[in-house]
């Protein structure tokens, strides 16, 4: 059975999958800006930030206003909080010592190294 993730989980972690979009979320943790704030360290159209701040949004990971003639982004902290928590569900395991189960695997195969091999 595969386990999928609810819809805007999706759409969360596809904008996080993209380097310039993460930057992005990086330099909105500051502050506010202005959308030609944003693309002005970016070597791409204002058209090309434009499309990934859509994305963003879409996903719920920024807010956009109008101020005046400027377009603004706002970072929407809660709106990774679905994502957190379902991530956090993976850290309730112990991270596996690979050191000791490979000792673990010499001893038993050292130890069963006489016997005949099992059949079903």
């Amino acid at each position: 059975m595969t386990a999928r993730c609810p819809p805007d989980l999706d759409a969360i972690f596809a904008a996080l999958a993209d380097p310039t979009r993460r930057a992005i979320l990086t330099m909105l943790l500051e502050d506010d800006m202005a959308v030609t704030d944003v693309a002005a360290p970016f070597s791409m159209s204002l058209a090309a930030i434009s499309k990934h701040l859509g994305i963003l949004a879409e996903a719920g990971l920024i807010a956009q206003e109008k101020r005046g003639r400027l377009k603004w982004c706002k970072l929407d902290p809660d709106a990774m909080r679905a994502a957190s928590v379902w991530m956090q569900g993976f850290g309730q395991f112990d991270p596996v010592d690979l050191d000791a189960f490979e000792r673990f695997l010499e001893t038993e195969l050292a130890e069963h190294a006489d016997e005949p091999p099992r059949l079903g």
